[in-house]
Order: C-alpha cells, then structure tokens, then sequence
C-alpha cells in the first residue's frame, strides 16, 4: 500500500508542478505580453478535481488523516479497535457512494455531451473521466483498507488492529522523526 500511496502523491505532485507552471507562463503572457491563455482557471479546477481524490488515498493509506485521539488513546484497547474499524468501514462507505455519484456524473456528461462554458469549451467528458479513475483510486485504497480491518476484527487481532489503523502515538511521531533526521545526517 506504501507503493500505492507513493504513486498516488507522485501524480499529485506532477500535476501541481504543470499547473504552477503553466500559472507562470499565463502571468508572465499577460504582464510582459498583454496576452492571455484563457482557461487557465478552467486547468486549475480540473486539476483540484482529479488530485484531491489522490490524496484522498495518500491520507487513507498514511493515516494522515486529522482525528481526535485525546479521548481514543485513554479508551481500552478493545474500544480503540471497536472504532478504528468503524472508521475504516465508514470511509470506505463514503468513498463508495463518492465513486457511485461520479459515476452518474460522467454517465449523465457522456448522454448530454456536455461541454465547459468556458473559451475552451472543453467537452466534460474527458475530465470528469480522469475524475473518475481518480476516485476509483480512493475507493479502492479505502476498500482495500476496510477489507483488512474487516479481516483482523474477524480475527480478533484488536492488538494489530489498533497499531495498524489507530491514530500515529506520540512515540510513533518521534520514531518517524528520527528516522527522518537520521536519513538527512
């Protein structure tokens, strides 16, 4: 799953990294030029549509997602795996009808042929399709993710099922940390 996630962020990453470059060029056209590329914004929103699906599965698969821990870390360990898988189903629930509404979405943009109102007139169905594939990203790393929680809650391994889909502890912060820094040195 680290590969996935890695992926993941690396066409992120890509994308931004085009985007911010093509926000110069349209900067630098219109003070130096007096010309403009029209539909930068248009990329621009493109681009949040299909990488915010992306590191979705970045933070699912990280567990860098925000959660309130103050009271999770002082519940017993069978509670913490009560709700780690909880969550892990609800955010696979989620991803799915997330993928089920994109997929009305593209269905409902290839039947109108609907295109942007935007100079480009850009037809949707190209966009909204690479939205699609991200999505179907999210949700099967989410999926993916809930299947082995499911698996460990049958198993009643409550022990691995906490270390694995628990909030990172403080301890766990601090290892990263300095693991980190002993990488750099």
């Amino acid at each position: 799953m680290k590969t996935y996630s890695r992926t993941c962020a690396i066409v992120f990453g890509l994308m931004m990294t085009v985007l911010c470059v093509v926000i110069a060029a349209e900067i630098i056209l219109r003070k130096v030029f007096n010309h403009s590329l029209a539909g930068v914004d248009e990329l621009s929103g493109y681009a949040i549509a299909i990488g915010a699906p992306l590191c979705f599965a970045v933070t699912a698969v990280e567990r860098s997602h925000i959660r309130i821990n103050l009271l999770h870390m002082r519940m017993p360990r069978l509670a913490q795996a009560i709700l780690n898988l909880l969550a892990a189903l609800a955010l696979a629930a989620l991803a799915v009808f997330l993928l089920i509404f994109t997929i009305r979405t593209v269905s409902e943009t290839k039947l109108f042929g609907s295109v942007a109102q935007t100079p480009w007139l850009t037809p949707l169905i190209y966009p909204q399709s690479a939205w699609l594939v991200a999505m179907g990203v999210f949700t099967l790393a989410c999926v993916i993710l809930a299947g082995q929680a499911l698996w460990l809650a049958v198993h009643r391994d409550s022990v691995e099922l906490v270390r694995s889909f628990g909030p990172e502890t403080v301890e766990d912060e601090l290892e990263a940390e300095l693991s980190d820094l002993e990488a750099r040195a």
